[in-house]
């Protein structure tokens, strides 16, 4: 082993090139190398920028010379492994699709894809203009978001250091992702074949036997549009964490220049995330409507008529619905439990920093936030428009019909349009954030949710102008002149709700605000006062937002029955589709809030990235507070979520109600809960809400203790990574909470799936032996109505007050009430543990199953008569 001089007595770490050319002989330039200085506790400071290594092995042999040596360097090997971090995969993983159409000559390629866009708008032409303007928006913000990936691909990565350690998080998070939607898709393809077997043998619509559509025809329709909902709902979820865990570094490396430019990138990387699910589920809807209209001859002479079609898009909302709830089970218990152990073990038992490169659960953590929160909630957002889509779609054809309506597209397709215009509002929301003039600005220039609130005003503000020329466009009719006016406040409602739901969620959550500060100060007497008050503020929070939803819900059932559209008796029929145009009104912002919570894991990944680098204080300053912002807006997002997918619900109700009533050929509207099997039906339904929350909590709290174990061996048995002579096992911990994670979402996602179609049975056979032919359809009925009321509130106090506890504990690491490492900040870390499943798993898991259990309902209706 050959020796170098030092005059400065610190080990030389050669570069993989420096320390072969070395090991050869040949001349060695100075940019072929840097230091590293000594070991902590040696008199040594932690290496800085540039300087990487924080389990160093080299040891001096004299005053005068320095080994040239490394961990993965050993006598007689000639290669130099410089990567800190070990990947987490044995090859590059790059998705079937992928592969396939890298291996396309390009000409060949760009000609396929002219044969596609022109098949797609050839179908689009022969439905409707209207379809052909929603594919042209769609396809628009599509070219958007791939050039928002160029813009954010072309930033520097930073130095290698930061490279190494987002390399190990992709790993980490690509390899999950792939194994999670593996189990997911095999179960997507069983619940499928169970889907062709129930419908095979169930019976039809009057109005699908007149138009010639049999059982076999209507059973493979709702499985394809199954499988196509579930397949979009997996991509949205995958575009969502491979902006993200490439985004992160780049953050990481900006905030090293200027704070407006890491949140710059951190929006754009979200835009584009956004941008492609809300594209997506816009444009698998109408690709699957006009597919159906063209196939079956919809509207000709003996064919279905329009108003039916919706109908059979149910299919796609469950598909959506049903991999976006394994999506955040299976990601929250992942994040959660990494978060979990990392905090409890690190934090308060070795009182090392959150993101020390000593804690062997940080990377696992890391890798959490981009498949808990990124993935999942694009998933979840996929979900919650697809089925606002359908369910408007359904009202609007059957409030058409009864109001015989000559022209029922504009009805149909307006929730199209709406979400298409979304797209464009949200675009000029995203690309109104730009970077700072001062490049050479460390700390922000003004608060960076003052910025994003900035760009949400924007597109709120071009979302009521839009949402009103929609409104004249596809809702004006002869038979009641003024009823798009009625509509168009309808939506206004819906995009007040929206605001008042990201202000209230902003109040409760950000630590600028009285709620929150009140909770920090808790934290000063104790881990049990934190604990208390912390619940206290998550029960509170959920009186304002139920308050606006009753409102709007009533406002615009109100403005839609008084719109002047009336049914062949003459009673007012507007009141549910305006309660569905206040939905998508609510939802008309949906890309820009996604936006902004895709920024918040971007950002605590970015914090993350450079508190391992072991960057300058004044970097991590700058992603601290990107980090505290992020907080809020996930926050944000998560009440915005609920709010929806309350309305969202709602419409989905009253759909099934529909959908009853078409297939019974009797009046259903109304369900009586002094009947006691109905009354029993809700309190199934509300236990429902309970245990599963429960169950996910306690998945979360099962596979953390595994972490916990794992970490606390780690540090007994390698006392050295205290002091950063011995490298801790990522990999072993990334390895224990995928496993756990895939296998705990079993059981919460089965309770989901399987509880109302086994509560629907069991009651229709017991209304068939006690002569109620309607009971399974109505005991279902009521059980959605608690569910649903249960749900929304357990998700506020879940998800406000998980929130609450993350920002009191950032607020006093801001210095407040003693800083980091005082006895308030121990407690508030004790808040913060016990919030985390509540708001990154069992929260927001209970949005995608407030609209599973409807859209499930929706599509197994027929068994339940």
């Amino acid at each position: 082993m050959r020796t170098l001089p030092s005059d400065n007595h610190q080990t030389i770490k050669f570069r993989s090139l420096s320390g072969i050319k070395e090991l050869r002989g040949d001349p060695i330039q100075a940019h072929d190398c840097h230091t590293i200085p000594k070991r902590p506790g040696s008199g040594a400071e932690l290496p800085q920028s540039g300087e990487y290594n924080p389990f160093p092995v080299a040891r001096r042999v004299n005053s005068f010379h320095a080994v040239v040596m490394d961990d993965d360097l050993e006598d007689g090997n000639l290669g130099l492994r410089t990567r800190t971090f070990p990947s987490m995969r044995s090859k590059t993983y790059v998705p079937l699709v992928f592969r396939i159409l890298m291996g396309i000559n390009v000409r060949v390629l760009f000609v396929l894809l002219l044969l596609c866009f022109g098949a797609i708008f050839y179908i689009g032409a022969s439905t409707s203009p209207i379809i052909v303007f929603v594919f042209s928006l769609c396809i628009a913000s599509f070219l958007l978001s791939i050039y928002l990936t160029k813009w954010v691909l072309s930033k520097d990565e930073g130095p290698p250091e930061m490279s190494q350690i987002s390399e190990a998080i992709r790993d980490g998070a690509e390899g999950f992702f792939r194994t999670q939607y593996g189990t997911i898709s095999k179960m997507a393809l069983v619940l499928s074949v169970v889907i062709l077997c129930i419908y095979l043998f169930r019976s039809t619509t009057p109005q699908q036997e007149a138009s010639g559509l049999g059982r076999t025809a209507s059973a493979y329709i709702t499985v394809a549009s199954f499988l196509l909902g579930a397949i979009c709902s997996g991509v949205a979820g995958y575009v969502g964490m491979w902006v993200s865990v490439r985004a992160n570094v780049r953050v990481s490396s900006a905030a090293r220049r200027s704070a407006r430019e890491a949140l710059q990138i951190a929006v754009r990387a979200g835009g584009f995330s956004a941008l492609v699910v809300v594209g997506m589920a816009v444009m698998g809807v109408a690709i699957l409507y006009s597919t159906f209209y063209v196939l079956l001859g919809v509207d000709t002479p003996g064919s279905m008529k329009v108003t039916d079609l919706p109908l059979l898009l149910v299919g796609y909302g469950f598909g959506a619905s049903f991999v976006a709830l394994f999506a955040q089970l299976g990601g929250g218990i992942y994040t959660k439990a990494a978060d979990v152990g990392a905090d409890l073990v690190g934090k308060i038992e070795q009182g090392i920093p959150e993101d020390d490169p000593r804690n062997p659960a940080v990377i696992a953590d890391l890798v959490g936030d981009n498949v808990g929160d990124c993935a999942a909630r694009g998933a979840d957002l996929f979900e919650s428009i697809a089925a606002e889509i359908i369910s408007a779609m359904i009202l609007g054809g059957t409030m058409a019909r009864r109001c015989k309506i000559e022209d029922p597209s504009g009805f149909i397709l307006f929730p199209l349009v709406v979400h298409s215009f979304d797209l464009v509002i949200s675009s000029v929301g995203i690309l109104s954030i730009r970077g700072t003039r001062d490049p050479g600005a460390k700390s922000p220039v003004e608060d960076p949710m003052a910025i994003l609130q900035k760009g949400y005003s924007i597109t709120i503000f071009l979302a009521i102008i839009t949402f009103g020329a929609s409104t004249r466009w596809l809702l004006y009719t002869e038979q009641a002149p003024s009823a798009w006016l009625n509509f168009a406040l309808c939506g206004l409602v819906g995009i007040i709700t929206a605001y008042a739901f990201v202000w209230i969620t902003q109040y409760y959550t950000d630590y600028k605000h009285e709620p929150v500060r009140t909770l920090a100060l808790s934290s000063s007497t104790g881990h049990g006062t934190n604990i208390i008050a912390g619940i206290s503020l998550g029960l509170e929070s959920t009186a304002l937002p139920v308050l606006v939803i009753s409102v709007s819900i009533i406002s615009a059932f109100w403005l839609g029955r008084t719109s002047g559209l009336v049914d062949e008796t003459g009673n007012p029929t507007g009141g549910l589709f305006g309660t569905a145009v206040a939905t998508m009104g609510m939802l008309s912002t949906a890309a820009y809030v996604l936006t902004m919570d895709m920024f918040g894991p971007i950002a605590d990944n970015a914090g993350g990235i450079v508190e391992m680098s072991q960057q300058p204080e004044s970097v991590r300053e700058v992603t601290d507070i990107l980090d505290a912002v992020g907080n809020t807006t996930k926050a944000t997002t998560k009440g915005f979520a609920i709010g929806s997918a309350a309305l969202a619900s709602f419409l989905l109700f009253s759909a099934y109600m529909d959908e009853v009533a078409a297939f019974a050929q009797v009046s259903f509207e109304q369900v009586d809960i002094a009947i006691p099997e109905v009354f029993v039906g809700g309190l199934l339904g509300s236990m429902l809400i309970f245990l599963f929350s429960a169950w996910a909590c306690a998945a979360v709290g099962r596979t953390a203790q595994e972490v916990v174990n794992e970490v606390r061996r780690q540090f007994i048995e390698r006392p050295g990574i205290m002091d950063y002579s011995e490298k801790p096992d990522y990999g072993r911990c990334v390895a224990i909470v995928a496993s756990e994670s895939l296998r705990e979402m079993i059981k919460p996602g089965a309770l989901a799936i399987f509880t109302p179609i086994v509560i629907g049975f069991l009651f229709k056979l017991l209304g068939r032996l006690t002569g109620h032919p309607l009971l399974g359809a109505k005991v279902v009925a009521s059980m959605l109505m608690f569910a649903t009321v249960s749900g929304i509130l357990m998700a506020l106090f879940l998800n406000t007050a998980g929130g609450a506890w993350d920002n009191a504990k950032k607020y006093i690491e801001t210095g407040a009430l003693g800083g980091k490492g005082s006895d308030c900040h121990k407690a508030a870390i004790t808040g913060d543990t016990v919030g985390d499943p509540f708001k990154d798993t069992a929260g927001p898991s209970l949005h995608v199953l407030i609209k599973m259990l409807a859209t499930i309902t929706l599509v197994m209706a027929p068994i339940f008569l």
